[in-house]
């Protein structure tokens, strides 16, 4: 049993004795406001303590019925958990009988005889009380210091991994953009060897609407990259705004699916919109629009050539966008990583882009309070669920 009154932190000391009074007396002397006091009565007791509790010091009666003193100060030796333990040995026998020997023969730091002196007792366990306060001391230091190394090493692969990823990035960025910019280089060179030549009949009106487009195709493809950069910055700095109105989610998905027909064929696969009844909320359409773009993109790049469904519905309280492909699926331990920016897959022939749209994303569903999950397993496809809340939406 502990003394009441004790803090956390207070210092632990056992006193084991079969007798109660030579307890109480032994309490007494050594007992202080910092320290708690552990008393057992037997070594079975004494070890069940011991096994629970870090003692700075261990006072035990050589002379008890069963398990005596130093059949338990050989026990705390034998054990990783208390053979630090300092060991005071007390004694009621004569010195003649030479039990100081084998007390420190077991470990013992000191052995004392009954009567004890009660200031020669109070001296010794402030000693000992001290020594083990400095090792504490020493412990937390050397684990303070562990854990600054630590954070030490946490920071710098943090800033390995954050230069790794810049240098990445700019990879990426210098990538994505150089291939629309070599199309038009290339086509500006091609229209300019016609020039030369005088081959005026290369712009006739046919193929000048073909240019138009390939060259529309092109500078809206470094826009969008430009633009993801863009939002990514005002993510970070927290600007990033949604301006809410009424807007109604079947025609968008309507009119996206159409867009996106065209990059749908050329992957080899088709839309398939399920959205029976027409969806009335409070969002930002350009940012809802953005999100659903994305999403429909992933499921051509990721989809390995199968149709995509697209799923509206809706209660009361929120709408719900469910975009579903068949292709490979994703791991576990991928299907939050791909919500991190610059996370790409490989998918299915189509440039990667930057591997910001489902972050970007992410965060706009949250702006408007809502959600953007996935759900999925290896070989079993993956779903996208957006959800939106249908009531007034703040500004972010």
């Amino acid at each position: 049993m502990a003394n009441q009154g004790t803090t956390r932190e207070a210092t632990k000391l056992l006193i084991v004795d079969d007798l109660a009074e030579n307890l109480r007396a032994l309490n007494a002397v050594i007992r202080a406001d910092d320290r708690v006091v552990y008393q057992a009565t037997s070594g079975e007791e004494a070890l069940a303590l011991l096994l629970e509790h870090d003692f700075a010091l261990a006072i035990l009666d050589v002379q008890m019925p069963g398990m005596d003193g130093f059949e338990l100060a050989e026990l705390m030796r034998g054990t990783d958990k208390t053979r630090h333990i300092p060991i005071v040995f007390v004694s009621a026998a004569g010195k003649e009988l030479n039990y100081a020997f084998k007390g420190y023969e077991t470990g013992a730091v000191d052995f004392l005889y009954k009567p004890l002196d009660p200031d020669a007792v109070r001296s010794k366990v402030n000693v000992f009380v001290d020594l083990h306060c400095q090792r504490m001391e020493i412990r937390r230091r050397v684990e303070e210091q562990q854990a600054t190394m630590n954070e030490l090493r946490a920071a710098q692969e943090e800033m390995r991994y954050a230069l790794r990823m810049r240098d990445e990035f700019m990879s990426m960025v210098a990538h994505e953009l150089r291939t629309p910019l070599n199309t038009l280089f290339l086509e500006t060179q091609m229209r300019k060897m016609q020039l030369d030549r005088g081959n005026l009949e290369a712009f006739g009106p046919e193929q000048l609407a073909g240019m138009v487009a390939r060259d529309g195709r092109q500078i809206q493809a470094m826009i969008r990259l430009i633009d993801d950069m863009l939002d990514v910055s005002r993510i970070r700095s927290g600007v990033l705004s949604i301006r809410p109105c009424s807007t109604e989610l079947r025609n968008i998905l309507q009119r996206l699916t159409s867009d996106l027909a065209r990059q749908a064929a050329d992957a080899g696969t088709t839309f398939e919109l399920d959205a029976p009844e027409a969806v009335q909320g409070c969002w930002d359409e350009f940012r809802i629009e953005q999100v659903i773009v994305n999403l429909l993109t992933n499921g051509l790049r990721y989809g390995g050539g199968k149709p995509v469904q697209v799923r509206l519905t809706a209660t009361e309280a929120e709408a719900r966008i469910d975009v579903i492909d068949q292709g490979p699926g994703i791991a576990e331990d991928m299907q939050q990583r791909i919500f991190l920016p610059y996370e790409r897959g490989q998918g299915n022939g189509v440039p990667s882009g930057l591997g910001l749209g489902l972050y970007i994303s992410r965060q706009l569903a949250e702006a408007h309070q809502g959600t953007l999950t996935v759900h999925s397993k290896p070989g079993e496809g993956s779903v996208f669920t957006l959800t939106l809340p249908r009531g007034e939406t703040a500004e972010a």
